[in-house]
């Protein structure tokens, strides 16, 4: 597309900046069919229109198009979109500000020249040589100055706070029922003792390649840049990598840490320890670490929720005329009461002999015990005889049921 005056498209296609693609589809249809030449013959203010609807169309409806004309305010075929992203990082484009006069290669101030086009050139003969001995390439130089706002420093990276941590901790049964203490030892990112984040040390003196100063100059045939210095990063200051953290401004270190187990924790249960994550960089803020439980079984209890599950066996005479049995809990033994007639795989509930919540004060769950029903065996004749007389007094057949159903 040639080199046009700036033109609101979004203005000439009555569309919001912020409109979608079929919104911007749908507004140039609707004017199509007001203005096109067809509809129009002879008419050519009707004519110009239409092309300049087109015009419009073309780049809004083409999304790496509509990109470089929302960062420039104007597009043409000639523009690299990487330049156009970091003219418009540096300050440019529509919002102002940038080089005087516009974009690279623009004429004047409001109207849209030829911009440059470097696509068909080599640039390597050119060595891009600078002021303290060093050499880049030409974008190198272009990448200086639009990503140093043509060399008048770049600004200091801001804090960025640390990554959490995640650590799965098997917790014994009877410490997550009761709490109690866990000792771990954490590895994780902490802030280099030796240049306390910076990622560098400072010395005496200026920057030995800047003087000092914090900009060096490039050039790339006739043209000169300043750029921020890549010793100093702009500082001035004589200031070299950290040799215990290499640079990053953290190191690799195991801490011991002790987690307390709340009462009642359950299985999969996060425990958040703020500040105990990795460390920030640049002054950040360090992250949270959280503690996973993975709660152990054990051989008589089993633990659902708050709720405490085991199996009682009892004696088919308990079962039959019902009794009062001693069960285990996680307190100690208590008392239950079998009513007369309970049957194998019947479920019985103690009220408030599970586990204490974590999250509730003063909740507690329950104790559910299932009744297994066991059966002797008659080890001699007169058991055998008692058992008969027994089966006389109830003759009743328990797979009656079973048959009427099938």
């Amino acid at each position: 597309m040639a080199a046009n005056d700036k033109k609101d498209y979004y203005g000439i296609l009555g569309v919001k900046k912020s409109a979608s693609a079929d919104e911007i589809r749908k507004a140039f249809r609707k004017l199509a069919r007001k203005y096109h030449p067809d509809v129009n013959p002879g008419d050519k203010s009707a004519e110009e229109k239409f092309k300049t609807m087109s015009e419009a169309n073309d780049v809004l409806s083409d999304p790496k198009k509509r990109k470089i004309y929302d960062q420039l305010g104007y597009y043409s075929d000639n523009i690299d979109p990487a330049a156009a992203e970091a003219y418009a990082q540096a300050g440019g484009g529509s919002r102002g500000g940038g080089f005087p006069g516009g974009f690279p290669g623009s004429q004047g101030g409001g109207t849209q020249g030829v911009p440059f086009d470097f696509g068909g050139f080599d640039f390597s003969d050119l060595g891009g040589r600078s002021s303290s001995g060093g050499s880049g390439s030409f974008r190198d130089i272009f990448s200086g100055i639009f990503g140093g706002r043509g060399g008048a420093g770049v600004a200091e990276e801001g804090p960025e706070p640390g990554s959490d941590l995640e650590y799965q901790v098997n917790v014994p049964f009877w410490t997550a029922i009761r709490g109690g203490v866990m000792r771990l030892n954490i590895a994780r990112r902490d802030t280099c003792g030796n240049c306390h984040g910076k990622g560098h040390i400072e010395s005496p003196g200026k920057c030995p390649q800047c003087g000092g100063s914090g900009q060096i100059t490039q050039t790339g045939g006739r043209m000169k840049f300043n750029v921020t210095c890549p010793r100093c990063h702009g500082t001035g200051k004589n200031i070299s990598t950290c040799p215990v953290c290499h640079g990053e401004g953290t190191v690799e270190r195991t801490e011991p840490l002790e987690v307390r187990i709340k009462a009642g924790t359950r299985d999969g249960q996060r425990i958040r320890i703020p500040g105990k994550g990795n460390a920030g960089a640049h002054g950040g803020a360090p992250g949270d670490l959280y503690v996973i439980i993975r709660m152990g079984e054990h051989p008589v209890f089993r633990r659902d929720g708050d709720n405490i599950y085991l199996t009682v066996p009892v004696t088919a005479t308990e079962a039959a005329l019902g009794a009062k049995v001693e069960v285990p809990t996680i307190d100690g033994r208590a008392e239950l009461k079998i009513p007369p007639g309970t049957q194998s795989g019947q479920k019985l509930r103690l009220r408030e002999k599970g586990v204490p919540s974590a999250t509730k004060d003063g909740a507690r769950g329950d104790e559910i015990v299932e009744i297994k029903v066991t059966v002797p065996m008659p080890r001699d004749e007169k058991t055998k005889e008692l058992l008969r007389e027994l089966a006389k007094l109830n003759p009743e057949d328990p797979r009656e049921e079973l048959f009427k159903n099938v």
